[in-house]
């Protein structure tokens, strides 16, 4: 079946969108969503990855040179989307042993990898030291020693940067980093901070290079990010002067977000930009930071809006005051929505509901899964023409954290297809899996099958 891509602007459906996404012009990635659900079935994950290269440029476009972006491979580690991101020059952030071996098979050159998280066993962080990462993240004093003994046992310096938890770093003198992903899970406290530090120092096998800290999750607000930013290099300039080392570079980490509803304004790189350029020229005005480098780690904010769940509708039926309509896909696949109370936006993409000229029947239209538990709905009562059986629906924004973060193994549906499209070029980067797979992974008796 030849999946044909028209120009963007062709009269296919709704009018194109002003967001850099997948849907565009009542296609995904160009393509007409049947011939994708025809061709891969459903459900399937769509990615685009001409979405992609476009964020990375926007972001590059408005950062200063200083800037370096390495990936959060935690929002997507589909290997089609990292070889692309590794394509375009990036470097990436792992938190694992096993998103390092990802990024490696990806083509990412480790003197580009960081490696970050809170638990991070000897295995990994002696895969880290002996790939030779760019920096590994250190998140506690024990942790650095268990890092010097491997480094010394693997006969290699290790760079590393001291991770400040939010609580720990608000209470140093002069600084204050707005936020963190947690309360005390992440980084270490004021006092840990200077002790890990002084022992970095010392050490024969590290070699402090900087400071981590993480802001907030999904920010669309540039004066919050670059605040955090700057208190972050304000924390990592106290830091290097009370231990006595060189400040290399600075990670603020990731957060920067996307809008994941119809009236959120997404982040305005201009403001962003001008914010972020006048860091900079102030670190070009002190000699202790006139060389240091500032790292953050995008992943949604690359990805997220490049992806796309299509599902197709199995049923609709009348409960009470509204429409139920069930679909083949569910939140085992697409668990963000139920776990952050957040819903994503969702189309319907073929059928009579899909033309302009439909409208809602003025009853509410609940789109819901297949699953035996009421969490399993992408929306509850919207506004929406009402699909039949056999249209499909696409959820959205789902380049990031959708089959990443999904439980596919519950009631034992198949895991769906990823499908990344690139230039009109289509492939499976990753085939629909049965459930015959992993019951064939099972034993049922000692010895035996």
């Amino acid at each position: 079946m030849s999946l044909v891509r028209e120009p963007e602007g062709s009269p296919a459906g709704d009018a194109a969108p002003a967001r850099n996404e997948v849907f565009r012009d009542g296609r995904l990635a160009g393509l007409a969503p049947e011939d994708l659900a025809e061709r891969f079935g459903t459900p399937a994950y769509v990615y685009d990855l001409d979405v992609v290269s476009r964020q990375v440029a926007g972001l590059r476009a408005c950062l200063p040179t200083r800037f370096d972006l390495a990936y959060a491979v935690k929002a997507n580690p589909s290997l089609a989307v990292l070889r692309h991101i590794a394509s375009l020059g990036l470097g990436a952030d792992v938190a694992s042993g096993g998103e390092l071996r990802h990024v490696i098979r990806a083509g990412f050159d480790p003197a580009h990898v960081v490696m970050t998280g809170p638990g991070k066993r000897d295995d990994e962080l002696a895969a880290a030291v002996g790939a030779g990462v760019r920096v590994v993240t250190v998140e506690s004093v024990s942790e650095l020693r268990r890092l010097a003994r491997i480094g010394e046992g693997l006969g290699r310096v290790q760079p590393i940067l001291l991770r400040a938890n939010a609580t720990g770093a608000a209470s140093m003198e002069r600084v204050r980093i707005i936020g963190d992903e947690g309360v005390g899970k992440f980084g270490m406290g004021a006092p840990d901070l200077r002790i890990a530090a002084a022992e970095a120092v010392a050490s024969r096998w590290l070699e402090p290079i900087g400071l981590h800290a993480f802001g907030a999750s999904n920010v669309t607000d540039a004066a919050a990010l670059a605040a955090h930013v700057e208190a972050t290099v304000d924390a990592a300039g106290a830091l290097a002067v009370d231990a006595g080392f060189e400040l290399r570079l600075v990670d603020a980490g990731g957060g920067l977000g996307i809008p994941y509803a119809e009236h959120e304004a997404g982040l305005d790189l201009v403001d962003l930009g001008r914010r972020l350029a006048a860091l900079s020229d102030r670190m070009d005005d002190r000699e202790a930071t006139r060389g240091t480098r500032l790292l953050l780690e995008p992943g949604r904010f690359l990805v997220g809006s490049s992806g796309a769940y299509l599902t197709r509708v199995l049923e609709c039926k009348q409960v009470g005051r509204g429409h139920v309509v069930i679909v083949d896909g569910g939140i085992h696949h697409v668990l963000r929505p139920a776990l952050v109370g957040q819903e994503h936006r969702v189309r319907v993409v073929t059928g009579a509901a899909a033309e302009p000229s439909a409208v809602p029947d003025g009853l509410p239209v609940s789109i819901a899964g297949p699953l035996c538990t009421g969490l399993d709905f992408f929306a509850r009562e919207a506004v929406l023409a009402l699909p039949a059986p056999g249209d499909l629906v696409a959820v959205l924004d789902l380049g990031a954290y959708g089959a990443t973060e999904s439980m596919p193994l519950f009631l034992s549906h198949p895991m769906p297809p990823e499908v990344a499209v690139r230039g009109g070029e289509v492939w499976v980067a990753r085939p629909r899996v049965d459930p015959d797979v992993w019951l064939g992974w099972q034993v049922g008796e000692p010895g035996g099958a």
